[in-house]
């Protein structure tokens, strides 16, 4: 797989090609993301080894994405989920090649490092996950 920067979107409400947004802090792969309504965060994944980099973007406006802080582990393939003020990665491939079980919590709102929030009952790597507003499933 290819290393990409590149930000896109799509207006949900009409047809047509994606447009570009802004780009990632670095080139990567195995990244993921959440959001709330105002702010979308990505955990960079690869960028030639597994790195613990988390950007955000604010969603109604164009551009670069900005340093949003660092996760506790270098992780990546992990899923990303939100509710309205907290994102969560979890489980993962950490930086030895292993698969990891931790869960570790962002306040979406304010930049800053990841902060540990439990772990998952097995260790699993290369996750999806969705929520709603109430929370999130792995």
């Amino acid at each position: 797989m290819a290393d990409t920067n590149v930000i896109d979107y799509r207006t949900i409400s009409s047809t047509g090609d994606a447009s570009d947004f802004g780009d990632l802090s670095s080139a990567s792969h195995a990244s993921s993301g959440l959001s709330s309504s105002t702010r979308g965060v990505f955990a960079l994944g690869n960028t030639g080894s597994y790195v613990n980099i988390i950007n955000f973007i604010i969603i109604a406006s164009l551009g670069n994405a900005t340093d949003f802080g660092d996760l506790t582990a270098a992780v990546g393939y992990s899923a990303g989920l939100a509710g309205t003020t907290r994102g969560i990665f979890g489980g993962g491939v950490l930086a030895t090649g292993h698969d990891s079980n931790v869960i570790q919590y962002i306040t979406i709102a304010s930049a800053g490092d990841a902060a540990d929030f439990g772990d998952l009952t097995a260790t699993l790597p290369k996750l999806a996950a969705c929520s709603n507003a109430h929370g999130g499933i792995a």
